[in-house]
């Protein structure tokens, strides 16, 4: 695989090119594949960070880290994609680590809050994340809400 580079940016921040193909991968994972039709561009993004992977001149993953007070009363983590054909090669993992080491150093000592698909709960708690709800529908699909403690080592893990 050809070396990633990241960026990490408010929506602001991003040129043209970027937001559009952000857009584009999310829309195409979020609303084409999982076949949900809903706002999935939101006002969120207006005041998240986004981690975006690149390779080369493709976009192959992101995220965005919203703070307190949007999503949920915890700053979250959301709109983790990656690419189809760049799926199976850990890029996932990265990709999340990378967002949670962000998040945790944005908002140190604070809990931190995402909604998973059922089908990601394991891979979720691999990260030290704890469910906090029962399974529920969202779009057709069914999520937890799932939580990182406040009181937990917050130790960053380089990827």
């Amino acid at each position: 695989m050809e070396r990633l580079t990241w960026v990490f940016k408010n929506l602001s921040a991003l040129k043209p090119e970027e937001l559009h193909a952000l857009y584009q991968l999310r829309t195409a994972i979020f609303v084409v594949e999982q076949a949900c039709a809903y706002q999935e561009v939101d006002e969120h993004d207006l005041q998240s960070l986004h981690l975006l992977a690149w390779q080369g001149a493709e976009l192959v993953a992101c995220a965005r880290i919203c703070p307190p007070h949007t999503v949920y009363q915890q700053a979250s983590i959301g709109r983790v994609a990656v690419a189809e054909n760049h799926r199976g090669q850990g890029l996932g993992r990265q990709v999340f680590q990378r967002a949670l080491n962000l998040s945790l150093e944005r908002y140190p000592g604070q809990e931190l809050k995402i909604q998973g698909q059922c089908y990601l709960e394991k891979f979720y708690h691999s990260f030290g994340f704890k469910t906090v709800s029962e399974p529920y529908p969202d779009w057709g699909i069914m999520h937890v809400d799932m939580i990182w403690p406040s009181n937990k080592d917050k130790s960053l893990r380089h990827v």
